[in-house]
C-alpha cells in the first residue's frame, strides 16, 4: 500500500511539472544517452512508440473532431476559415521568396551524390494536382488506415454535413467519441518527454554530432531561412493581423508546438498538439478541429524553403542563370508544389524535381539534389516541420484574434472570448 501511494505521488509531481520541462529533460537524458551508450537500441523504441501512437491515433481524432463539429455547426453560425486558408497560403508564398532572396544573398554549390536513381519524383504540376485529387476520393476506410488527410478532411465534411439533419442523439453520440478520442490524446502527449528521449538518442547514437558538419553552409541558408520567417514574416503577419505585439503568440506556438514537432519530424502526428494548444488557446473549436489537419496539408511554408534553396543551389553548381521573373515564377511553383507535399510520396525533397525542370535540370541531377536532400534531412526535415506544424496554431489562433479585433460584438457572449 506504501509502495502503491508513493508512486502514486511520484507520477502526480512528475505531472505536475510543465510538460516543455519534462521534455527539455527528455531531451537532455536522450543526448546524453546517445553519446555515452549508443549500443543501447531499446532506448530509441520509446520514440518509435510515441510517434507511432501519435500517427495512430491523429486521423481518427480528425475524422470525429470535424465531422461532429460541422453536424452540430448551426445554420449561420461563423468560423474564421477563409481567413485562415488565405493565411496558410500567403505564409506558404512568402517562405519561397525569402528562401529565393537567400539563395541569392548566399550562393550555394554542391557536391553532388549519387545513389537516388531509384526513386520516382513527379513528373509535373498536373501529377502532383492529380494525385491530390485521387486522395480526395480515396476510400474513407483506406484514408484512415494509411493516414492520408486530404481524403480523412474531404469525407469527414461530407459525413458532417449529411449528418446536420440527424437526431440529437447521433450529434451528442459523435461529440462525446470525439472527446473520448481527445482525452485518449492527452495521455499519449502526456507521454511526450520519454518518446522525444527516444527520438534524440536515436538521432545522436545513429548520425553523431558532427555528421553533417561538411554541409554547414546549406544547412546555414535552410536554417536561417526557416528561422527568418518563423521570427520575422509570421510576427508580421500576425501584427497586421492583431495589431498587437505577436511575440508572445508566436514564441507560445514555437515552444508548444514546434518543439515536439521538430522532434517528431511529422506535421500529422503533431496534429493532436496543435489541437490541445488552440484548446489551451481558448480558440472555437469549429475553427481549428478543420484548420489544423487542413494545415498539415497545405500550410507547407518550410516545404517552399527547402524546394526554392536546393532548386537554387542546384543552378548555381550547374551556373545556370536565374533572372528575377523565373525567380518569381520559382516562389509560386515552390509554394504550390508545398501544399501537395503531403499527397506526395517521399515528402518535399521529391518535389525538388519538379522546380529544377523550370530551368531544364536534368532529372538525372535533380534526383542527386534530393540525395543531398536526405544527407541533411536530419535537421532540415526537423526544422521545416517545427515551421509547418508551430504555424498552422499560429495563424487559426490571428484569423480568430483578428475577427475579435474588427467584429467584437460577435463575442461579448460566446464562451470562446477571454
Amino acid at each position: 500500500m506504501i509502495r502503491k501511494r508513493t508512486m502514486k505521488n511520484t507520477i502526480q509531481k512528475w505531472n505536475s511539472i510543465s510538460l516543455v520541462k519534462r521534455i527539455i529533460c527528455g531531451l537532455v537524458l536522450g543526448l546524453i544517452l546517445g553519446l555515452t551508450v549508443p549500443q543501447a537500441t531499446p532506448i530509441s523504441m520509446l520514440g518509435d512508440l510515441f510517434v507511432g501512437a501519435l500517427k495512430a491515433v491523429a486521423p481518427v481524432l480528425v475524422f470525429f473532431l470535424v465531422m461532429s463539429a460541422l453536424c452540430q455547426q448551426g445554420a449561420g453560425q461563423r468560423t474564421n476559415m477563409k481567413t485562415v486558408i488565405v493565411l496558410y497560403l500567403l505564409g506558404t508564398f512568402l517562405a519561397g521568396c525569402v528562401a529565393v532572396i537567400a539563395s541569392f544573398l548566399f550562393p550555394i554549390s554542391l557536391s553532388l551524390t549519387e545513389g537516388v536513381e531509384d526513386m520516382t519524383a513527379p513528373g509535373g504540376v498536373g501529377e502532383v494536382l492529380t494525385n491530390l485529387l485521387m486522395n480526395i476520393v480515396s476510400n474513407p476506410v483506406s484514408s484512415l488506415a494509411n493516414a492520408n488527410y486530404i481524403g480523412i478532411l474531404a469525407w469527414a465534411v461530407i459525413f458532417g454535413i449529411a449528418l446536420k439533419k440527424a437526431n440529437e442523439g447521433t450529434k451528442q453520440a459523435l461529440s462525446n467519441i470525439a472527446d473520448a478520442v481527445s482525452l485518449a490524446v492527452r495521455w499519449i502527449i502526456s507521454c511526450a518527454p520519454f518518446g522525444i528521449m527516444g527520438l534524440m538518442f536515436t538521432t545522436i547514437s545513429q548520425q553523431g554530432l558532427g555528421v553533417l558538419a561538411s554541409y554547414g553552409r546549406l544547412l546555414l541558408v535552410l536554417v536561417g531561412s526557416m528561422v527568418f520567417v518563423a521570427l520575422i514574416v509570421n510576427p508580421l503577419i500576425s501584427y497586421v493581423c492583431m495589431r498587437r505585439n505577436p511575440y508572445p503568440l508566436v514564441f507560445r506556438c514555437l515552444k508548444e508546438s514546434g518543439i515536439t514537432a521538430f522532434f517528431t519530424r511529422s506535421s500529422a502526428a503533431n496534429i493532436p498538439v496543435n489541437m490541445e494548444l488552440c484548446e489551451n488557446l481558448g480558440l472555437d473549436e469549429d475553427t481549428y478541429s478543420i484548420s489544423i489537419p487542413l494545415g498539415a496539408t497545405i500550410n507547407m511554408a518550410g516545404a517552399a524553403i527547402t524546394i526554392s534553396v536546393l532548386t537554387l543551389a542546384a543552378t548555381n553548381t550547374l551556373g545556370i542563370s536565374v533572372d528575377i521573373p523565373t525567380a518569381i515564377i520559382l516562389c509560386v511553383l515552390s509554394a504550390a508544389s508545398a501544399c501537395g507535399a503531403s499527397g506526395v510520396a517521399g515528402g518535399s525533397l521529391l518535389l525538388i524535381p519538379l522546380a529544377c525542370s523550370l530551368f531544364g535540370i536534368s532529372n538525372d541531377v535533380a534526383m542527386q539534389v534530393v540525395g543531398v536532400g536526405f544527407i541533411v534531412g536530419v535537421i532540415q526535415d526537423s526544422c521545416e516541420t517545427a515551421l509547418n506544424s508551430s504555424t498552422d496554431a499560429l495563424f487559426t489562433a490571428i484569423a480568430e484574434y483578428r475577427d475579435r479585433r474588427l467584429h467584437p460584438e460577435r463575442y461579448q457572449d460566446s464562451e470562446h472570448s477571454k
